[in-house]
């Protein structure tokens, strides 16, 4: 039995990983697009290291982008199997790939209005809409913690993860060649103490483990402080400097988890009187799908809904889903709060509000998440004074913050306490995806301290044998 990480090795997104039983079944754990890698991610995100239409199963971990943004290229390049997942990511992920199908479509036509100018290859989206709705057709739900046979010799049972909405950890029993091994691949692991979303839980002992590592070498700020950082922001921003904030923010998890803090904020009377936008139909809808699933909150949340019926609005919010409306927020002068999506500000409509805000000094970019190092995220994290956008140079002029603490993804501690629940001296090998590479070398040091003995780090498409 061999495991071939095909994406998120030695890097943060592209999550794939293909299990390949001695009997010559091919399990595909994850279906992820890269997203921020510069010039490569395209030709990254055309290319599989492997051959779709011998995958026999898909087995998801939650509905981010990074995770299952290419699930309608794996379908239209051949794959005809099922598609497990928990009830709640099936419900997102249908809405984000079609959200992902619309962005390339619409980025990919005024992509080209540039390159036609300057007499360049035009560019072709990865997927249409029309790929994206085939998908869903083929996705078979399991609720957390129930035992389902998804092969004649492979169990699924689902861990919560508390990483967004039906986030979980796969655990899969294999009985292969006389043997049953049991691996777990930990999807991303969210934060103990989550805002909204209940602490992920322990999950059976397992020979093998696949574990992210995003946030391997570093401790979150606490996230108490969050409100009132958010706070500051958007007095500085639009009360004294009477400019607007512009926040780039992941539709499913992190768009939800600022709504709740500007509720807080609303609830203390605290919160300024300006308008507050929401523009990502994605983000829109996601919400909606979050409100539909109290059963995943914490007890925080639930004790609050007794006497605050929606935790996510308050006075002042807009939804926009529409273009038009989205487009008319640029002739504004009044000072406003804008969320948009995506959170790396890679694609989607923040780009357009950030090409409309970046060169005026009194707005403000809030980065509120990771961004991948070569993302425009973190080009403007990092204080690049000059950045490109749509193939046009534009001076950064506005300033550029972020706030740390409102990760999704647990920190070292937040990691070793979903590990804590196993013996180390049973993990045969525990493999480190999802993170970049400095950052996973410091986390194997800390794990094998303690006591995990064998801690792998895969390379791009490299295989590693499991029952050597």
């Amino acid at each position: 039995m061999k495991i071939t990480f095909h994406g998120a090795a030695r890097t943060v997104t592209g999550s794939k990983h293909l299990l390949r039983l001695n009997n010559g079944r091919q399990i595909l754990l994850d279906c992820g697009m890269f997203q921020g890698m510069g010039k490569e991610t395209d030709e990254l995100n055309r290319t599989w290291g492997f051959e779709p239409s011998e995958v026999n199963l898909v087995v998801i971990s939650h509905a981010h982008v990074d995770h299952v943004g290419l699930l309608p290229k794996l379908v239209k390049d051949g794959y005809r199997g099922p598609i497990y997942c928990t009830p709640q990511t099936a419900e997102v992920a249908e809405l984000l790939m079609l959200d992902s199908a619309h962005i390339m479509e619409s980025d990919a036509i005024h992509a080209n209005v540039i390159r036609k100018k300057q007499n360049r290859e035009l560019i072709e989206p990865l997927y249409t809409e029309e790929d994206a709705k085939r998908v869903p057709e083929l996705f078979v739900t399991v609720p957390y913690n129930e035992h389902k046979q998804i092969d004649e010799n492979v169990d699924l049972l689902y861990t919560d993860c508390g990483h967004i909405l039906g986030s979980a950890a796969i655990n899969l029993t294999i009985r292969d060649n006389g043997k049953t091994t049991h691996l777990t691949f930990s999807g991303d692991v969210g934060r103990y103490g989550d805002l909204i979303l209940r602490s992920p839980e322990p999950f059976p002992q397992a020979d093998y483990i696949i574990i992210e590592s995003t946030y391997g070498n570093k401790r979150h700020d606490v996230q108490s402080a969050s409100a009132d950082q958010l706070l500051q922001h958007i007095v500085h921003t639009c009360l004294q400097k009477k400019g607007n904030l512009i926040i780039p923010s992941f539709s499913v998890g992190r768009t939800q988890e600022l709504l709740y803090l500007l509720n807080q904020l609303d609830n203390e009377k605290r919160l300024p009187p300006l308008d507050y936008f929401v523009d990502s139909p994605l983000s829109v809808h996601a919400t909606e799908i979050v409100k539909h699933h109290p059963e995943c909150f914490n007890k925080r949340v639930s004790d609050l809904l007794k006497t605050d019926h929606d935790v996510f609005s308050f006075p002042g919010l807009t939804y926009v889903v529409e273009a038009e409306e989205s487009k008319r927020l640029a002739e504004r002068v009044e000072p406003c709060v804008i969320i948009s999506a995506s959170g790396m500000a890679e694609a989607g409509r923040v780009k357009h509000h950030i090409v409309n805000n970046i060169s005026n000094h009194r707005n403000t970019i809030l980065l509120v998440g990771y961004c991948e190092p070569t993302s425009l995220g973190a080009r403007l994290k990092r204080g690049d004074k000059e950045v490109s956008i749509y193939g046009e140079k534009y001076d950064v002029l506005a300033e550029t913050e972020h706030i740390d603490s409102l990760s999704a993804h647990g920190d070292y501690e937040d990691l070793c306490q979903w590990l804590s629940c196993q013996r180390p001296e049973d993990v045969k090998k525990l493999i480190l995806v999802h993170g970049e590479y400095e950052v996973q070398q410091e986390f194997r040091d800390r794990l094998m301290h303690k006591g995990f003995k064998e801690v792998i780090i895969p390379k791009l498409h490299e295989m590693v044998g499991l029952n050597d």
